[in-house]
């Protein structure tokens, strides 16, 4: 599990740099120094530092999953089974994009993609033999790849109390 604490503090410059890359990992470091007011060698050395430190962890291409031929996604809620059976039907399973290990009524939650419902059967059918399942098909995804960038704490409301009489 990575730290949750840095070794550096992050500035307004790596928040900024955070931000860009977040939502373009294709610039180049002379165009992200532009956008950040930095010189190219020192965004260059900031960004190292970032990967460095494991806050950025990796570069990838979103990918439309419906040009790609998959015309359903869905969610898969897996209730309490084996975990090294669950892991290895998820690492045998292509159509499983994630799958997050969860607290709570269920154990698992999948997110897949399927052709169609067919499709979406067969890869149900495979975790139901392991335990319950419960299936939901994502209908419009309403936020997705959210940047993320660190906590501030003037951003944390504190838990509203209910007020007694004295």
């Amino acid at each position: 599990m990575p730290d949750v604490a840095l070794n550096f503090e992050l500035d307004a410059h790596d928040t900024r740099i955070l931000a860009e890359l977040q939502a373009d990992a294709r610039l180049t470091m002379s165009e992200l120094g532009r956008r950040v007011h930095l010189s190219q060698p020192a965004v260059t050395e900031r960004v190292r530092k970032l990967e460095a430190a494991g806050v950025i962890t990796g570069y990838r291409a979103t990918v439309d999953l419906g040009r790609l031929g998959y015309g359903i996604r869905a969610l898969i809620r897996i209730g309490r089974a084996e975990y090294a059976r669950v892991i290895k039907l998820i690492q045998q399973t292509p159509e499983c994009i994630n799958a997050y290990n969860v607290t709570g009524e269920d154990s698992w939650v999948l997110e897949i993609a399927v052709i169609d419902v067919a499709h979406l059967d067969s890869v149900v059918s495979k975790f139901c033999l392991l335990t319950e399942t419960a299936t939901s098909i994502i209908l419009n995804p309403a936020r997705e790849h959210q940047p993320m960038l660190p906590p501030r704490r003037e951003d944390v409301k504190p838990p509203i109390r209910k007020v007694t009489q004295a």
